[in-house]
């Protein structure tokens, strides 16, 4: 799942917010809690555990910021039966901010045998995504 759409904050302000995965819980609609596992600054190796209803069905993975830097920032989130790379580039778009958000859900196991149902499901949902995002950022104070 691959989205790609205009806010009106700067980059800065954009990466600051979306470097904490803790803020999943105001703009990713599967997302019921995400709780910091670790503490002082947000930094590469910080993690969280997300906890996801999606489909009708629940899920818990523990995301670690893996990549952050300059436009960049990356969180993989694994469990038993998945593992989900999440890559944000942030670039300027005038005096806002281009924001790209690609999500890639790998299954495991049994649960390959579900990628094609995943695949449809996580296109809805990058839709509703997307929509949050846009709003929440959109009402960052700049």
């Amino acid at each position: 799942m691959s989205r790609t759409f205009t806010v009106s904050p700067p980059p800065s302000v954009v990466i600051g917010y979306l470097q904490d995965f803790g803020n999943a819980e105001q703009w990713d609609p599967g997302t019921q809690r995400c709780t910091r596992l670790d503490e002082g600054p947000i930094r590469v190796g910080s993690r969280w555990r997300n906890e996801s209803k999606i489909a009708g069905m629940s899920t818990e993975l523990v995301y670690e910021l893996v990549e952050l830097a300059g436009d960049r920032i990356v969180f993989e989130g694994r469990n038993d039966s998945a593992t989900s790379t999440d890559t944000i580039t942030v670039v300027p778009h005038g005096s806002g901010s281009e924001v790209t958000y690609e999500a890639v859900i790998e299954m495991k196991g049994a649960a390959k045998l579900a990628t094609p149902l995943v695949k449809v499901v996580f296109e809805k949902i990058g839709s509703d995504t997307e929509e949050d995002l846009t709003n929440v950022l959109n009402g960052l104070v700049v």
